[in-house]
């Protein structure tokens, strides 16, 4: 069940397309997105999980956009990295990180890429953009080999339902929206399903201490989750 983020929408910001937001986005992004949203929880899962990010002989990077993925993959150990994204001034930026091998423009769920090419998929805080998840769930496990892994990480349906949208400051210091849309655990596990995954492992971060000591303002939102993970493999 897909809802739009209007009827939840509380701050009344001017709202931009995914594509143009994420472009205007990119010089400052690095700046406004915390590893805390989505790096702290691709940690718990490699633990949890066990997953060995230099096992796979190629890792694939959906929605990679600046490159944060990709490079922390990197450090982790993957060996090859390839990343697909939409917005041509968030693939310039990853393309200066060094961290991949190969970098193309596309959807998320229609990427082109080679079947049954990578060992491991990752996806993160890009769902919240996608009107339908089925076409990115059936993407990556056309895309993935048997067994082969899709973490996803998004920013969590909670938080959007609270009435804070994804949203940074434009070139003239206004803040702007970009089109959201609304996906309950249970439409990840409908779409997943559908396409063949088994759940392994989820977790999910609320804002704690550390989110309160860089973002202050957030003490209302104290003890609320703020984004979550997914540890999908494959059937």
């Amino acid at each position: 069940m897909t809802m739009t983020f209007t009827p939840f929408d509380k701050r009344g910001y001017p709202t931009r397309a995914v594509d143009a937001g994420y472009g205007e986005w990119a010089p400052t992004y690095e700046a406004t997105v915390l590893d805390l949203m989505d790096l702290r929880l691709f940690e718990r899962l490699s633990e949890r999980a066990s997953i060995d990010w230099g096992a796979p002989d190629r890792v694939v990077d959906l929605a990679c956009g600046t490159g944060r993925i990709g490079a922390w993959l990197k450090r982790r150990g993957a060996r090859a990295v390839d990343g697909v994204d939409l917005t041509p001034e968030m693939l310039t930026l990853a393309e200066e990180k060094g961290a991949y091998d190969a970098l193309r423009q596309g959807d998320a769920g229609a990427t082109g890429l080679d079947g049954g090419a990578y060992g491991v998929a990752t996806m993160s805080l890009a769902d919240e953009h996608i009107a339908d998840l089925a076409p990115v769930y059936a993407e990556a496990a056309r895309i993935l080999s048997v067994s082969g892994r899709f973490i996803l990480v998004g920013f969590h349906p909670h938080f959007l339902m609270m009435g804070v949208p994804t949203h940074y400051e434009n070139a003239k210091g206004e803040p702007t929206s970009i089109e959201s849309y609304i996906h309950l655990t249970s439409d990840h596990v409908a779409a997943a399903h559908a396409a063949g995954f088994r759940l392994e492992d989820m977790t999910e971060g609320v804002v704690d201490d550390a989110w309160i000591a860089a973002k202050p303002k957030w003490e209302q939102y104290r003890n609320h989750p703020v984004s979550f993970a997914f540890a999908w493999t494959k059937s």
